[in-house]
């Protein structure tokens, strides 16, 4: 600070370069000053962002050893089976498999006699019964179990002795034991109820059926790689529409040997043109990969021409580049970071730009459910004007502020982003923002707090064709349930060039 006036030299010149002296470390003591108000400012940040993200003070403890053989036994699922060593008759049951458990005597049981007929096949004579075969299987109806008993008589012509016996009908799982209403039931509870395995384990044990976690994930597993094809279709579906969203999501996948668990993704696609009074269905795929590089989406991709709504991720530039497909920027993740910004320091600027935003948010309610045409005509009208002093009063805002401050970034993304957003004034089958792909990842989201992570690339694959099913029949307000259960009772015997016909909301067409 200055010295005291009694100190003070009487030479002008001397008290000219004290003077500038003291200005310089004033100089430095203010950049110092303005340094630690940033640092506090982002630090107060990041704390808001934790707090709004923090949902309460302990996560759910998980049994890691349940989950971890849990999603193994999923992905082993859709191997190939190993042939078996007939020389080693050591043991009845290959090492590894689960036994089989008789079936509860109080279940209910329902008798279905498949037979042969009265007469013979071969001469017209009289069949005589010989014995017969029962095969049980486990069904799930809603609330209860039943035991579903297939009863086909073995006969024996008088005539020419020749033995009938009607063929067992096709299963969803060849020689095994449940039902397509109990394999829908489980595919259920774990993809859109988020309940992992040893959870319905428990859950079974308790209604007296006891079904180990080993033998749910091998049935998921069988189940998904039997579905795979009608998964296949919705994607067809979806990479056939004008304009699609995307997004994806980390999730955990165990790397074998280390014991640890490296990040992985899902992948959403979705369509859905019900905002513009499409008839088209609603549909999501999902694809699952181990890691984020652009080789992803740009295969995911590859045959698709068209709209595409996302985030500013890099990786989706090749697609960009490659003049099939044209960037539509999210107005959702613009306001975002105002709204970060306001809530944790109560900016006047974010509370402005956070109402500039909800006034062309309120256009897009006026015009959704109408034509395409007349969505552009009412934004050409409306929501350019708003859009163009929303940018010109950002790029006013911005020479205002500290280039460093949080508030500073959101000013410079929406700038940026707000380039890639203006295709949707013009296109009145375009949005404003990417929600559609984000609301498709909350099941993803909820899902990974109970399961943790992937146990394998195939256990990722098998939950990216669940989710593809299950969150499809939810945006054509069909019961995933229900469908599944109609669907992996008739899969089996369906031709592959006719999987459309099993769609989610051709299923709907059919019950209505």
């Amino acid at each position: 600070m200055l010295e005291a006036s009694s100190d003070l030299p009487d030479n002008v010149a001397a008290l000219q370069a004290m003077i500038a002296l003291q200005n310089e470390k004033l100089s430095i003591f203010e950049a110092e000053i303005k340094e630690r108000d940033f640092r506090i400012e982002k630090l107060q940040h990041q704390l808001a962002g934790l707090r709004r993200h923090r949902f309460g003070a302990r996560s759910e403890a998980l049994d890691q050893l349940e989950l971890t053989l849990e999603e193994e036994e999923i992905a082993r699922a859709v191997e190939p089976p190993v042939a078996e060593d007939v020389s080693d008759t050591s043991s009845d049951t290959p090492k590894g498999k689960p036994k089989r458990k008789p079936l509860p005597d109080h279940l209910p049981r329902n008798d279905e006699i498949l037979s042969p007929g009265s007469q013979c096949s071969a001469c017209g004579g009289v069949l005589k019964t010989l014995g017969e075969d029962i095969t049980e299987e486990l069904e799930y109806i809603p609330g209860r179990f039943v035991v579903n008993r297939i009863i086909r008589p073995r006969m024996a012509c008088c005539c020419c002795e020749a033995i009938c016996q009607s063929p067992l009908p096709s299963r969803p799982i060849e020689k095994g034991r449940p039902g397509p209403g109990l394999l829908a039931h489980v595919l259920v509870n774990k993809y859109a109820d988020h309940l992992p395995l040893y959870r319905q384990s428990q859950i079974f044990e308790r209604e007296g059926v006891d079904l180990d976690r080993s033998t749910l994930a091998d049935w998921v597993g069988k189940s998904a790689a039997l579905l795979e094809p009608l998964a296949d279709a919705i994607q067809r579906h979806v990479l056939s529409g004008q304009a699609i969203f995307a997004d994806d999501t980390p999730v955990k996948l165990l790397s074998p040997g280390a014991g640890k668990t490296k990040t992985a993704r899902l992948w959403a696609y979705v369509r859905d043109e019900r905002p513009w009074a499409s008839e088209a269905p609603p549909a999501a795929f999902y694809r699952f990969s181990r890691d984020r590089k652009g080789e992803q989406p740009t295969e995911h991709l590859k045959d698709y021409t068209g709209w595409m709504h996302a985030d500013g991720y890099s990786g989706f530039n090749e697609l960009y580049r490659s003049g099939r497909v044209h960037e539509v920027a999210c107005m959702a993740h613009i306001r975002r970071k105002f709204v970060d910004v306001f809530k944790s320091q109560g900016s006047v600027i974010a509370e402005e730009a956070i109402k500039r935003i909800a006034a062309l948010y309120g256009i897009e309610k006026e015009v959704r459910g109408q034509s395409p045409e007349y969505r552009a005509a009412i934004r050409q009208e409306k929501a350019k004007p708003l859009l163009d002093d929303l940018e010109h009063w950002l790029s006013d805002q911005l020479p205002k502020i500290s280039g460093k401050s949080e508030l500073a970034k959101a000013i410079r993304y929406a700038l940026t982003r707000i380039k890639k957003l203006r295709p949707y004034i013009d296109h009145g089958i375009l949005e404003i923002d990417n929600n559609s792909a984000e609301r498709s990842m909350r099941c993803v989201a909820l899902g990974r707090k109970n399961y943790l992570f992937m146990g394998s690339e195939g256990g990722g694959k098998s939950a990216a064709i669940a989710y593809t099913l299950i969150e499809t029949a939810k945006l054509n307000g069909v019961d995933p349930q229900a469908w599944l259960t109609d669907t992996l009772a008739r899969i089996a015997d369906h031709k592959i060039t006719r999987i459309d016909e099993l769609l989610p909301w051709r299923y709907a067409a059919s019950a209505a």
